[in-house]
């Protein structure tokens, strides 16, 4: 394994803070949680995965509050930010990490292919991480480079959590 693998980082820093890892997952399809389960030991930190694809199971299982997603659509931070939230709920966790976006070949919510939203919630709610991005390329390229993101800024925020 390559220990500069982003899924790898994430795996290590969770399991020193001591902390489980949950993924609520839609554009990227469960490409997150596959990154995550890849690593050796895996089962240590992660808990589990939901891939909501449907935006209504946004709502009905990870409790993305209904009346948001019909005015503002999937594709939004606060959407993220309610995905992680959730996530880390249902799965038992101490940190949510979520996408959600367009990765084509058509535009969704009026938002244009490439728009993504990645959060992590970590043990302090009060500090969720929400990253808003544009990517380019292809459907498999958009879902690929979310992934990566998705895993480096969890990295990122729990480093940051973990430094105090």
């Amino acid at each position: 394994m390559n220990e500069q693998d982003p899924a790898f980082q994430l795996l290590l820093v969770a399991r020193r803070a001591r902390l489980t890892v949950a993924v609520a997952e839609s554009l990227t399809g469960g490409r997150v949680a596959a990154a995550l389960t890849a690593v050796p030991g895996a089962s240590a930190v992660l808990r589990g995965s939901v891939t909501a694809y449907a935006t209504d199971l946004k709502a009905s299982v990870l409790g993305v509050d209904a009346a948001l997603l019909g005015r503002v659509g999937a594709v939004d931070g606060e959407v993220a930010r309610q995905m992680a939230v959730g996530v880390r709920r249902v799965c038992g966790a101490d940190v949510g990490v979520a996408t959600t976006g367009v990765a084509g070949p058509d535009e969704q919510d009026g938002r244009p292919v490439g728009t993504v939203y990645i959060a992590v919630v970590g043990p302090d709610l009060d500090h969720a991480l929400v990253v808003p991005a544009r990517l380019e390329g292809d459907r498999a390229e958009i879902q690929a480079a979310a992934t990566r993101l998705a895993l480096a800024n969890a990295v990122a925020h729990l480093t940051s959590w973990a430094a105090g």
